[in-house]
C-alpha cells in the first residue's frame, strides 16, 4: 500500500533553506556522514550519492546502489541518507563549498535552476542525446522539471504523482448526478450538492498548497502552459496575461457560490481532515494528489475497497486553450551530477543512470512501494491497487505537459508570496488584480 505520509509530504512545497525544496517526511534514522565530497570519497571512479531517509524511498534507493555496486565492484557508489530538514541544510552548504556529493537528489524546478545558475551541476543534454535508449525508457513528461533554458540538467527518477479530481460515487448516486466533464459542469453541480447539504468540494485551505492546485489546473485549462512558463522564465509582468484574471475570477466565483466546505480556510491537509470529508460523504469531490488514494484506503474503512472512490483528470474549461490531457503535480524526482566531481566519478554516475536506474528491478521496486514509476511500460497486474495505479500511469504518460507544482518550480521568495496570495484570494481578502500585481512584483526573485 502507498505510504501516504511520505508521498503526500513530497508535494507540500514548504519553502525554506534550499531553493525550491519541497518538504518531505523522511523518518528514517540514518544520519549524515562527513565523507561524501564531490570527489566521491575515493579514487578509481568511486562516487557519492546523497538522498533522503525513511520509508518507502530509502529501501529502494539503497537497493539500486547495492545492485550497481555488486555489478561494478571497482567503481562503487557510497550512499548517505538524510532526514529531510538535515538534507536541505546540508546539501545547500556542501554544494556551495564545493564539497557536495557526486550525485545530488532533488525535486527539479526552482532548486535545480539555482544550481544551474551557480554552475554547480552538469549539463546532461548531450549525454542524453548520445544515450537515446536511456531517455526513451523514461516518461517524456518528466523531463520538464529537469530542464532549464532548454537544456537537461537532471535524470528523472523514482515515481510520478499527478493531481487528480477525486469524487465519492455514493454521494453522486444519492444526488442523482454525473461526474463533471467541464468547468461549467462543476459550477452546475455546486447548487445541487449544497441543496442536499453536502459540500461540493472538500479543501484543506489552511495549508495553502491545496488551494494552489486549483489555480494550476484552471490556468492550464484556460491558457495552456505558456503563461506559467513565462513566469518561470522571469518574463516581466508575465502574470498580467488576461487568462490569469479570468482564472482568478473563476476561483472566486466558486468560493462565492459555496463550492468549498464551510470553514475550509481552517482545515489543514496534514490532519487528513479534508480527505475524511470525502470518504465519509460530507463532501462530494476533492482535488488532491494521487497520494490521497493511499490515505483514503488506510483511513476510510471499506470506502475504497467497496468501490466508493472515483477519480479523473481535471476537466476542460469551455473555450480554453489548454489541452485537457495535461496534468500537474510531481513529474518525478531528480538526480543531478555535481560539476565539481572528478571525471571518473562523473562517469560512474552516468553508468548508474544508464544501467541500474532504468532496469527492471528499479521499476519493480517502485511499484512495490505503491508508486507509479517514472519509467515507461510499468505493469500493475497482481496489485490490489492495479486499477488506480494504471489510471495514474495513463494520466502521466499521456499528458502532453506534466507541469511541476508552482511552489516547487519557483524560488523560495516567489513561492512564499504565491502561497500567501493564494490564501488571501480564496478568503476573498484580495481582488484578482491585486493578486496579479503582487505576483508580478516577485517575478525573477
Amino acid at each position: 500500500m502507498i505510504d501516504s505520509n511520505y508521498s503526500r509530504r513530497r508535494f507540500l512545497g514548504l519553502v525554506g533553506g534550499t531553493a525550491g525544496a519541497a518538504a518531505l517526511a523522511a523518518c528514517g534514522s540514518s544520519g549524515p556522514s562527513e565523507d561524501g565530497g564531490s570527489s566521491g570519497g575515493g579514487g578509481g571512479g568511486a562516487a557519492s550519492y546523497w538522498s533522503l531517509s525513511g520509508p518507502p524511498g530509502q529501501e529502494y534507493r539503497q537497493a539500486s546502489v547495492d545492485r550497481f555496486n555488486k555489478a561494478n565492484p571497482n567503481t562503487k557508489i557510497t550512499p548517505t541518507f538524510f532526514q529531510n530538514d538535515a538534507y536541505k541544510q546540508k546539501i545547500t552548504t556542501s554544494i556551495g563549498a564545493g564539497q557536495g556529493p557526486t550525485m545530488i537528489w532533488g525535486w527539479g524546478g526552482g532548486g535545480l535552476k539555482a544550481y544551474v545558475e551557480a554552475g554547480q551541476v552538469e549539463d546532461l543534454t548531450d549525454w542524453f542525446g548520445q544515450n537515446a535508449a536511456v531517455k526513451s525508457k523514461i516518461l517524456d513528461s518528466s523531463f520538464g522539471a529537469a530542464t532549464v533554458n532548454g537544456k537537461i540538467y537532471a535524470m528523472p527518477v523514482e515515481t510520478v504523482q499527478p493531481i487528480v479530481l477525486f469524487y465519492n460515487k455514493k454521494v453522486f448516486d444519492k444526488v442523482g448526478v454525473q461526474p463533471p466533464q467541464s468547468w461549467g459542469d462543476i459550477m452546475a453541480l455546486v447548487p445541487k450538492f449544497n441543496a442536499a447539504k453536502i459540500a461540493p468540494f472538500s479543501l484543506g485551505g489552511q495549508s495553502r498548497w491545496t488551494n494552489m492546485m486549483w489555480l494550476e489546473f484552471l490556468l492550464d485549462r484556460t491558457a495552456g502552459s505558456d503563461v506559467f512558463n513565462n513566469v518561470f522564465a522571469g518574463q516581466k509582468d508575465a502574470w498580467s496575461d488576461p487568462a490569469v484574471l479570468t482564472m482568478l475570477t473563476q476561483i472566486q466565483d466558486l468560493v462565492k457560490a459555496n463550492g468549498f466546505v464551510k470553514g475550509f480556510s481552517s482545515i489543514t491537509a496534514d490532519s487528513n481532515a479534508d480527505q475524511a470529508l470525502l470518504y465519509t460523504g460530507k463532501a462530494a469531490m476533492m482535488v488532491h494528489g494521487s497520494w490521497s488514494y493511499g490515505i483514503q484506503k488506510a483511513n476510510g474503512g471499506s470506502f475504497v475497497k467497496d468501490g466508493g472512490l472515483g477519480w479523473m483528470n481535471f476537466p476542460a474549461v469551455e473555450g480554453g486553450k489548454g489541452d485537457p490531457s495535461n496534468t500537474v503535480g510531481n513529474p518525478g524526482q531528480y538526480l543531478s551530477i555535481s560539476s565539481k566531481a572528478s571525471a571518473e566519478a562523473k562517469d560512474t554516475a552516468k553508468k548508474f543512470f544508464s544501467t541500474t536506474l532504468v532496469d527492471n528491478d528499479e521499476m519493480a521496486g517502485w511499484i512495490k512501494s505503491g508508486g507509479v514509476p517514472v519509467l515507461k511500460g510499468a505493469s500493475f497486474t497482481g496489485s490490489d491497487d492495479a486499477e488506480f495505479l494504471t489510471s495514474m500511469a495513463d494520466i502521466a504518460s499521456k499528458a502532453k505537459i506534466f507541469a511541476q507544482s508552482w511552489d516547487q518550480a519557483l524560488s523560495p521568495t516567489a513561492a512564499e508570496t504565491l502561497l500567501d496570495n493564494i490564501a488571501k484570494l480564496f478568503q476573498l481578502q484580495i481582488s484578482p488584480q491585486q493578486w496579479v500585481d503582487s505576483m508580478n512584483g516577485v517575478i525573477g526573485k
